[in-house]
């Protein structure tokens, strides 16, 4: 059977972009500051949550814990990031 299409393969290769250094050095800063972020909102919830305890209100103490937990989440979603990005893009890459 004769193909009409030729396959077609792509090799893409990031460091050949223009400006794809300073792209990864944007990248690398930006999640420095995320997971900066992400430990003030961490440190803050405690704070809340524990002036929120201490003193009765269990309104401020609950809102304390959800931004703990949210929070921590962020900060663990942040740091695995690379590792997700690299597992997805090697399971598209056996398709």
């Amino acid at each position: 059977m004769h193909r009409i299409l030729p396959l077609i393969t792509t090799n893409p290769d990031p460091s050949k972009l223009p400006g794809g250094r300073v792209i990864q050095q944007l990248i690398d800063g930006l999640a420095g500051w995320a997971l900066f972020a992400s430990l003030a909102a961490l440190l803050i919830s405690a704070l809340v949550w524990a002036l929120g305890a201490n003193s009765g209100n269990y309104h401020a103490a609950g809102r304390g814990k959800t931004g703990v937990v949210v929070a921590g989440i962020t900060a663990l979603l942040i740091g695995a990031a690379p590792a997700l990005i690299n597992f997805f893009n090697s399971l598209g890459q056996q398709v």
